[in-house]
């Protein structure tokens, strides 16, 4: 297709419809680097919408958050998602273990079954696996701010303790 005398690759055809846009704004960019003027690389960017940066901080965003202390399980997410009779005092440690080994997420699971999964304080976050690894198949009492969105719990720990006095039975054993 010729638009106003300058090339114009018709990108629209060669692409799905689900990314029509997307194409849209590239052919625009290429037709304005063709000799399609300022104008029409400037409508591009405007088409592109405003960019916005994530914010670095907890302070000052707008979330569901409230300073807690949590007790539970520090275990894998997998197993208490799939299996509603796991609960915070007993488990397999190896299969825990194994599925941490594979991958699954870390988490803490209460006695009233919500599981929280740990968070950092930063953004772009910053793993805790290494800070939660030596409470794996242990009860602890966990501080610091906890957030919920939609169900979905998440916490920034800043003291945790194993709590000795709950016994925790290894069902693998």
């Amino acid at each position: 297709m010729k638009v106003a005398g300058s090339f114009y690759m018709d990108v629209v055809t060669s692409r799905s419809v689900k990314s029509a846009e997307g194409a849209m704004r590239r052919g625009l960019r290429v037709w304005a680097m063709a000799g399609g003027g300022f104008v029409l690389a400037a409508a591009g960017a405007l088409m592109a919408g405003p960019s916005r940066t994530q914010k670095t901080s907890m302070e000052g965003s707008r979330a569901n958050r409230s300073k807690v202390t949590i007790e539970g399980l520090v275990r894998d997410v997998a197993c208490p998602i799939q299996n509603l009779d796991g609960n915070a005092t007993s488990m397999s440690l190896k299969c825990v273990t194994d599925c941490l080994k594979g991958g699954s997420p870390i988490a803490i699971l209460t006695k009233d079954g919500d599981l929280y999964l740990p968070i950092s304080d930063k953004m772009p976050d910053v793993d805790q696996r290494t800070k939660l690894m030596p409470f794996v198949g242990k009860y602890v009492r966990a501080t610091g701010i906890a957030f919920e969105r939609k169900g979905m719990r998440a916490i920034v720990i800043s003291e945790i303790v194993e709590v000795k006095d709950v016994k925790v039975r290894d069902e693998g054993e």
